[in-house]
This record gives C-alpha cells, structure tokens and sequence, in this order.
C-alpha cells in the first residue's frame, strides 16, 4: 500500500483525485462483510455464571451411606420411634418412614465415588435440626400414598425447627459440616449445594398432644422465637409474639406457614442462609420456590450476592409450563435458576419409550426468545426424591445420561441412577429408600454406571459442553445432532455431538455448519480431518451411543457465525 501512496504523490494529481483515490484504495483495502465476521473477537458462550462448569450429584443425606453408626439414635422418639419405620406393599415391597442412618462421613468416604464419576458438586438434602419425634398428627402414611405426614420423621431435613443447626443425626466427631465442606473440596474436589426452604418449618398442629419441636422455631443462640403451639393457622392469635412468625392461614398440610412479609422472619431466614454459606455452602437449592412471592426471593438474592457475587442458586419450581417457571429467572425477582421440569417431562418421554422422537426434546430446550433469563443456567434433571423415578431400561437410562451430560444446562443426577436403583418407584414405594454402601459397589461394575462416567469426564474436560451455545442440526426419531460452540477468554472450541438412542447403529453425514480442520474424538483416539473442499463428516454411532468430536480454533464457517450471533443476542 505504501507504494500506491508514493506513485500518487509523485505524479502530483489534483487533490480531489488524489482524496478519492485514496479513498478507494483504502476501500480495496476493507476486508468483504464476511471477512469483517470472522476477524471480530466477539465471544459465543451460554452464560457468565461459573456454576455451569460443574455438574451435581444429588444426595439424600440420611439415605445415602451410614458412615458413622454412633449418630444414628435408633432408641430416638419414645413412644414416636424415629428410626427405620417401614411401611409394607404388596409383593413384599418396602419403604420407609424413619432415619436409616445416612450421614456426613458416608458421603465423605465417597467423595473419590462421585468425583470419579465426573461430578464436581453434591447437593445434600437439608442438613437442619428436625424434630426429635415421629409426627403423630395428620393422616397416617401408607405404602405409596402421597400428601400424608403422619407417621413419618424429618429424616429428610426439610422439617427444620432451628435453622442454624445441624441435625444430630448427620455430624460426627470433628466432622461438622464446615470440616465436610473444606474436606469435600480439597480431597476430592467436590463443591457443596446446600438445600434451603423458606415457606415452612414442620408440621405444627392437630397433634393429639403437643410434641417437642414441632411448629417450633430456634435461633443461633437456641432461644425459642417461635411456636405454633399446636393450634390451626385459622386460631393463631395475632397478639401473641410467638405466632407472629406464621401467616394466619395454611400451605401444606399441617406444615407451618412461614410469613415471609414479616422482617423478623425476613432476618431469620436469609440470615440463616449467608451463615450456611460460611459455613462452606458453594450454591443454593431452594425448596418449593413458589410458594414464597417473588419480592422474598429478590430481597434475599440481593443481599447474597451483594456479600458472595455471582452466588448460585436454582429453585424447585414443581410445574411443568415454562412460561411459569421461568418468572423465577428474571432480574426483577433475584434471577434465580429452577429446576427444568419441562425438560425432565421430556427427558422421561423420550428415554422411557424407544419408539419415542428426539423431537421432543428439542421443543424445550427454548434457546432463543424462551422465558427463561438464560436458560443454559437451568439444573437439568430427569427425576428426584419427589417423583417416581424414571422407568427405564438400562439402555434408556445410558441414552439420558448422554443427552445430560451433552446438551445445554447444569446436570443433576440423583443417588442411585448410575445403577437403576427402584426405577419406577414413588416417594413411599421405594424411591427414597436406603441406597448404601453394597449398593455403591455394585454400581461401580454397572453399564449404567461407566456410561454415565464416561460422558460425565468427557464434559468435565471440555468446556464448549459445559458453557458453550448450544446450535441445532438434526432431532429426528432416534437420531441427535447439535454443535457446543464456545469462544471466551482464552477458549475457542466447536464441539459436535451426534446421539443415537436406538438399538442399531446409525448413520451421519453432517454438512451443515460444519467446518475443515481437525476433528478429534473425545471417546476414543479417532480424528477427522475435513479438508477445505469436504462439505461432509461422515460417521456411524453404536446403539444407544454418543460421539463427541472435538474442533479447536478459529470459526471460519460464516453460516455458522452468524447463527451464534443470532443464538447470542436471542438466549
């Protein structure tokens, strides 16, 4: 170019040539629109949020591993025992209703367990002080029914009477849940989710005589705040400083009814949360989310994060429209993730039925113009101790867990999946029954199990599957094909991931945005190398299989880029 300028000047041209001669050099100069694409630096990611890297083991602490027998109180409750209580079905089945003896060190002698499976978070169920007794109000339990408390224990923690203190049933000596949390992390990695709830404490009235603890509330210092005192919502009086914390009308069952406009109860609460977070807690679950109003769950996100930015957090929103569950996401309500039940709805139609279309997934996946603030910052999931788990062949669950592990969100996978434990089974027909250590060392040679552990590792090693936009290519009966597309920071990955969920290979040929260079299998030591004039990558998937081929560096393919620009500015 220099030498244009010093020809120009020497034949000394009028100025008004020289300046549009210049100018259309200069044009001539200008890279073409698509030139202009690819030497931007713009980035192409899902989210800002860390917590996407990670994926999370779900445990239901009393009935995961019983690390420490010294915690269990099996002689707990007197006349209201509170220890194993097992409610029969036909055909000799069993659950239970009653503590089993899980705790912290059973977790923690497992962390290499979960960390070698490719998870690097564990979500424990509420670790609080529950009552001491078997709830004797409401109506009994029985083998499979649901919506009954009576008869049953907190064992699950999400009957809390003291917010700050941990049960007596999880700790052991020298093991409280901040050692478990420092422990967790630096041996195996592992952050912690820290179940919280906000709407209710425990049950608290028709109890033919009042018990200890139930409808009672404690504070850090053990002094009592709060007490129910046995009666209905309808006959708490409003002139009685131990009723205030408690609206004057009922939520579930005999559950107390938190007044979360009340600010005594507002400092109680999120007071109680930020101590657990200094206590180690790395993310938040939140316990029935809706039904607490919005405005609590802004007040309480702002002043997390205004302490712990960019703090985690996921509701349990149990609904399946998006529309709905998605008004928890926005800023104007704390910009807090849920739980993807309409992805869950999907998960379970499609895995649990081989003659199902992969097209349902892709319905809710909703990555331009959905409801959600971002929806690459949703927990996926495809059940929970609060649903029957998913009834599925192992094959059907292996398929799940590539489409968890692969497609956009935060997988969440519940103790006991990775070996099929009670698949099929309800709250009381098993779902939440005692999974321990045998059980453990059954899953560890189980298909389910390895399948899962190798596509886990996978996205744990690659970060275009954790935050990358997720760009669709083909959902069609029992074939999946996407790309993961991360640019950020130091990152520039394009990640293709091809599903086959039936019981013969199948075929691909992927043209579409697909670029040249080198292609690296992240299942096996295969590479493609697709040269400047090949349109196509051409490979065929194993029943029930995943690949993932793995490109690194620059997006050439201008389709492609303006596709993530599109996905960028709509998510």
């Amino acid at each position: 170019m220099l030498n244009s300028f010093q020809n120009i000047k020497q034949k000394k041209l009028p100025t008004t040539f020289l300046s549009l001669s210049i100018i259309s050099i200069l044009s001539a100069c200008q890279p073409a629109p698509s030139e202009l694409v690819k030497s931007t630096k713009a980035e192409f990611y899902g989210t800002t949020q860390p917590f996407v890297k990670d994926a999370i083991y779900f445990v239901m602490t009393d009935r995961f591993v019983d690390g420490d027998s010294s915690n269990n109180h099996e002689d707990q409750g007197g006349e209201y025992p509170t220890f194993g209580l097992p409610i029969e079905g036909d055909n000799d089945e069993v659950a239970y209703v009653g503590y089993m003896g899980g705790d912290l060190k059973g977790v923690l002698n497992n962390g290499k367990y979960i960390a070698d499976m490719g998870f690097s978070a564990v979500w424990l169920t509420p670790i609080l002080d529950n009552p001491d007794e078997a709830f004797s109000g409401g109506e009994p339990i029985t083998f499979g029914g649901a919506f009954k408390d009576g008869g049953k224990t907190g064992y699950h923690g999400y009957w809390a009477n003291n917010f700050y203190q941990i049960d007596e049933h999880l700790p052991s000596e020298g093991l409280g849940y901040k050692e478990y949390t420092q422990q967790m992390r630096e041996q195996f990695g592992l952050k912690s989710v820290f179940d919280i709830v906000a709407n209710h404490g425990s049950p608290s009235f028709s109890m033919p005589v009042d018990q200890p603890k139930f409808g009672e509330l404690y504070d850090i210092n053990g002094v009592l705040v709060a007490d129910h005192q046995n009666l209905p919502t309808e006959q708490l009086d409003s002139n009685n400083p131990l009723h205030d914390f408690y609206h004057k009308f009922p939520d579930i069952l005999q559950l107390s009814n938190l007044d979360e406009s009340n600010a005594a109860v507002k400092d109680y609460l999120i007071n109680s949360y930020l101590y657990w977070i200094e206590q180690g807690a790395d993310a938040f679950r939140i316990d029935t989310i809706r039904h607490v109003p919005h405005a609590f769950w802004k007040e309480m996100a702002d002043r997390i994060r205004t302490v712990h930015p960019d703090f985690y957090m996921f509701g349990e929103s149990f609904n399946y429209d998006a529309n709905f569950i998605g008004q928890h996401t926005l800023a104007k309500n704390g910009g807090i993730s849920v739980l993807d039940f309409p992805g869950q709805k999907a998960i379970v139609t499609t895995f649990e039925n081989p003659a199902s279309d992969y097209a349902e997934l892709e319905k809710v996946l909703f990555l331009t113009h959905g409801p959600y603030l971002n929806p690459y910052e949703l927990a996926t999931f495809y059940d929970n101790h609060d649903m029957p788990r998913m009834n599925a062949s192992d094959e059907g669950f292996i398929d799940a867990n590539n489409w968890l592990f692969t497609a956009r969100g935060i997988p969440v996978v519940y103790q006991g999946s990775e070996l099929g434990f009670m698949r099929g089974k309800a709250e009381h027909m098993g779902n939440r029954n005692y999974l321990g250590q045998d059980n453990i060392e059954l899953a560890k040679h189980h298909p389910i199990h390895n399948a899962l552990s190798r596509i886990a590792q996978v996205r744990k090693a690659v970060p275009a599957l954790q935050n990358g936009l997720q760009v669709n290519i083909e959902f069609t009966g029992n074939k999946a094909a996407f790309y993961r597309v991360l640019v950020k920071d130091d990152v520039t990955q394009t990640a293709l991931v091809l599903l086959n969920k039936g019981d013969t290979a199948a075929d691909f040929s992927i043209s579409k945005y697909l670029q040249g260079g080198r292609w690296q299998s992240q299942l096996s030591d295969d590479t493609i190398n697709i040269g400047a004039r090949d349109n196509q990558l051409n490979t065929s998937v194993a029943a029930h299989g995943v690949q993932v081929w793995l490109r690194e560096g620059k997006i050439e393919n201008t389709d492609l880029l303006s596709q993530l620009e599109k996905l960028m500015a709509n998510k």
